[in-house]
């Protein structure tokens, strides 16, 4: 039978029991290489074949990672009796890893039992397959990545995917004390997302036994992939270069670069948006407003057209603002005669305020842009073009020079662009979004001149229209200016 042949070769030793052959464990690493001739590729056979206590994979995508390293830490795991721990981005990507594993299993015909539970305390899905007693009855345990579920256990380890994932540094600490117990292993891979996160530390780290496979290797050594298909979707050289060719490369996965981004910051420029200021200004300004409650910012961002470039005139950045207060703001602001037009996120928790500020300004000056993955890359494009030509100028400070870096693109197997941040320092790059937005607002293709007319005054205090405008902080309550000097800081 398949399992006696494949056993054998393995090093395994079959067994009959009930009429069916099973398997006692004696070296699964043995005569690997024959055993795998017609399933594995070369490069496959030599990742699973490694002794190295710590290995860490910079493999190109669509090489068969998962493939090769859930069958690597099965066969390591069953020959040093070790539970094995697989953490993944995400749930999504944990089931497939798990489904991976259980495809190995059954392809053996090795019987094992698989049950899903809920972690401790939590409302993340625990994967687990347990094998025979052949094996020891080791677990292989498959997680979502984050620093809470790293610990606690104690076996080997694989970091799936490991570039992408969430507070990486975490969990490495959290992780890497168990797996040191008993002599652990560690497996880590990945493609490169640039020259930060753990996983580059770790590539850089001589204790990890390191191994590039770009996709001109993979085809070399037999892969068969359309080449020409797959740069077509890689959409530009960079991607192409970070995806296929594994080079860390900041540019890669940085939206904004930091090059590009410290080559337009000014450290003359304001942080803080002078709304009163504005009432000296006699170019068109133009807004962005970006909208959060709880966990992020509401960030407003204003910029003057001067010329061909966008100078910004400051920021608001309001935390844990209710709406009504953040209503206030932003009319303040849209009721200067310069701030010629506005774009505002109309996604989520936006659809109310956007709603409110169209029906009060206008859809002439306020327009409500509504966050698809299309219409996010057509607003980020335009703020690229101008950080490229070096025709908009911002404030200097490390927030915002963070926030502008945290966006990352990445390529979908579609060949889409997809633009994306993870939630660092409280900002999930809200204020990239408001510049965006701003210089969206200020892009050309506007249907003819917009005259300025006042918002209604009628059902707003201090805008009856009887008088000078609304000074906000003075006849605001405190709740509102304490709100509004917290958040701007």
């Amino acid at each position: 039978m398949l399992l006696i042949a494949f056993t054998m070769l393995m090093g395994l030793t079959p067994i009959m029991a009930n009429g069916r052959p099973h398997i006692q464990v004696s070296d699964p690493t043995q005569q690997l290489m024959a055993a795998m001739e017609k399933i594995l590729l070369p490069y496959q056979k030599l990742d699973i074949a490694s002794d190295a206590r710590f290995r860490l994979c910079r493999w190109s995508r669509q090489t068969g990672k998962s493939f090769s390293k859930t069958l690597r830490r099965i066969l390591r795991g069953a020959r040093r009796n070790r539970n094995q721990i697989f953490l993944s981005a995400g749930e999504r990507q944990s089931k497939e890893l798990i489904a991976k594993a259980k495809q190995h299993l059954q392809a053996m015909e090795i019987l094992f039992e698989y049950e899903e539970n809920v972690f401790k305390d939590t409302d993340i899905k625990q994967m687990e397959i347990i094998l025979p007693s052949a094996f020891g009855g080791i677990r292989i345990i498959g997680l979502p990545a984050n620093p809470d579920t790293a610990r606690g256990f104690t076996g080997d380890l694989f970091l799936d995917e490991f570039a992408i994932h969430k507070k990486s540094r975490e969990i490495w600490a959290a992780a890497y004390p168990s797996v040191m117990r008993k002599g652990g292993e560690v497996d880590v891979a990945s493609t490169p997302k640039g020259k930060r996160g753990m996983f580059y530390d770790l590539d850089m780290n001589p204790t990890f036994e390191s191994d590039v496979l770009t996709i001109y290797d993979a085809v070399e050594q037999g892969l068969e992939v359309d080449l020409e298909a797959l740069k077509a979707g890689a959409v530009d050289s960079e991607l192409w270069r970070q995806e296929f060719l594994c080079e860390y490369i900041d540019e890669a996965s940085a939206f904004l670069p930091y090059e590009l981004i410290a080559a337009c910051m000014d450290d003359k420029l304001p942080r803080q948006l002078d709304v009163e200021a504005l009432a000296q200004i006699s170019n068109d300004v133009y807004v962005g407003i970006d909208i959060g409650r709880k966990h992020d910012l509401t960030a407003l961002w204003a910029f003057e057209q001067v010329g061909s470039q966008l100078i910004s005139l400051g920021l608001i950045e309001l935390r844990s603002t209710p709406f009504r207060l953040q209503f206030e703001i932003i009319s303040h602001v849209l009721n200067q005669r310069c701030v010629r037009r506005c774009a505002i996120d109309n996604t989520g928790l936006g659809m109310q305020l956007a709603e409110q500020l169209v029906e009060r300004f206008g859809d002439y000056r306020v327009e409500a842009v509504t966050f698809t993955g299309r219409v996010k890359e057509n607003i980020a494009g335009k703020m690229r073009v101008k950080f490229e030509d070096r025709n908009i100028r911002i404030p200097a400070f490390p927030e915002l020079r963070e926030d502008l870096h945290s966006v990352e693109k990445s390529v979908t197997l579609a060949g889409n662009v997809r633009l994306q941040a993870a939630r660092e320092g409280g900002s999930h790059a809200d204020r990239f979004w408001a510049g965006a937005l701003a210089v969206y607002a200020g892009s050309d293709g506007q249907a003819g001149p917009i005259s300025f007319t006042p918002g209604d005054r009628r059902n707003h205090p201090g805008m009856d229209g009887g008088g000078d405008d609304l000074d906000w902080q003075d006849q605001a309550d405190d709740e509102f200016a304490s709100i509004y000097e917290v958040g701007s800081r």
